[in-house]
């Protein structure tokens, strides 16, 4: 089957965002994970979730861009798979306590649904059955690995989620990219939806962190300088990236379009994913604290997590142009940087440091690359890509 034949005119549909909406949802989880556990060993518990959260998303984020969530028996799964994930997020607390089994099983029920529902679809496409045969022994290995760390203790448990990760986030890095299918416009709009779902995550933080506070001029400039750094996130994505995301897909084909859509989405979204999580979680602790020093781990959530969503930024721009540029990797430095200052000043000034570092960022980028920007938006394709 050729790939001309597989791509269609497709844009998100509703169901695919009810059920992103619980993905955030376990997102949030993630970030109560943090909070009730501020240690290094609650910040690798809390990442080690999200990136199974985030494994188990792009898996149907592949699968949808694929087959048609409007059909019945898909739209059938779809609420099947929903359910199971949305009871994985309400053991999200606890994933790595008493509740890891709960997780771990509706996390195999929600692999077994995205693998059951891709072969079915695949029935016709010889090359798409057999790029999905490929991925499900690493697919369900992963899964149990998940449920066997919920019946041991100790540091088994983190090493035994490690190993999932391992193979069932990286495992499919083996196999080849034959077979697999990918429609640009689709693609592209699904994950810039998520991401600013998951900026919209931030600003609910900013809003809970608020609570149970005065709402005193503190707490006011801390809240609208949290706003900047969220607005920041959305800026940086969504100035341009999606639509010269777009075009560089639809200027490749076969197995060089699936591996740069794998890499810039589904691997390289993860940090930017995780950075605005760790933000989300440090916006929390600085709104109810702002005239006192961050512990720690919110420091690393403050600095790191907008840190790492740059650097992510870098990443793509070497995977595809074989360059680092400056204005992003300075900036992501710079965050790098504010870290010793973040521990030893009050939140709200080390918070007032982080939006200058953004707000240089953006005066650059408008100022010096404002005519590659013009040309980019120039380039903006339709909804479909043939």
């Amino acid at each position: 089957m050729s790939e001309q034949h597989v791509e269609r005119e497709q844009r998100v549909t509703p169901l695919e965002l009810f059920f992103d909406l619980v993905f955030v949802f376990g997102f949030t989880q993630v970030t109560t994970v943090l909070s009730d556990d501020p240690t290094w060993g609650g910040l690798g518990h809390g990442l080690l979730i999200l990136a199974a959260l985030w494994w188990a998303w792009a898996a149907y984020a592949w699968l949808t861009n694929t087959v048609d969530p409007g059909e019945g028996p898909v739209w059938a799964a779809m609420l099947v798979a929903m359910a199971a994930m949305f009871v994985g997020a309400l053991a999200v607390p606890d994933a790595f306590g008493r509740h890891g089994v709960v997780f771990g099983v509706a996390f195999l029920i929600v692999n077994v649904m995205h693998l059951t529902l891709y072969a079915l679809a695949a029935r016709g496409d010889r090359d798409l059955l057999a790029a999905i045969l490929r991925i499900a022994p690493s697919a369900l290995a992963g899964a149990a690995l998940i449920i066997a760390a919920g019946f041991v203790h100790g540091g088994l448990r983190p090493m035994l989620w490690l190993a999932a990760l391992a193979v069932g986030l990286f495992g499919p890095l083996l196999g080849g990219m034959s077979g697999w299918r990918v429609q640009p416009a689709h693609f592209v709009e699904r994950h810039g939806l998520i991401v600013i779902i998951a900026i919209g995550e931030s600003l609910i933080a900013i809003g809970l962190g608020a609570r149970g506070t005065g709402i005193g001029t503190g707490v006011i400039v801390a809240a609208v300088l949290g706003l900047v750094v969220a607005m920041s996130f959305w800026l940086a994505y969504f100035d341009f990236f999606p639509i010269r995301a777009q075009q560089l897909l639809a200027d490749r084909s076969g197995t060089q379009r699936i591996a740069l859509a794998r890499d810039t989405y589904t691997y390289l979204h993860l940090p930017m994913v995780i950075g605005i999580v760790l933000f989300a979680f440090a916006m929390k602790t600085t709104l109810a604290h702002v005239g006192d020093e961050l512990d720690t781990i919110a420091a690393v959530g403050l600095c790191g997590g907008p840190a790492l969503y740059l650097f992510a930024y870098v990443a793509l721009r070497l995977r595809v142009s074989r360059t680092l540029g400056r204005g992003r990797l300075v900036a992501a430095v710079a965050c790098v940087l504010l870290f010793p200052i973040a521990v030893v000043v009050p939140a709200l000034v080390a918070l007032a440091l982080l939006a200058a570092v953004w707000v240089g960022l953006h005066a650059y980028e408008i100022i010096w690359w404002h005519e590659a920007r013009a040309r980019t938006r120039a380039l903006r394709l339709p909804a479909s890509v043939s």
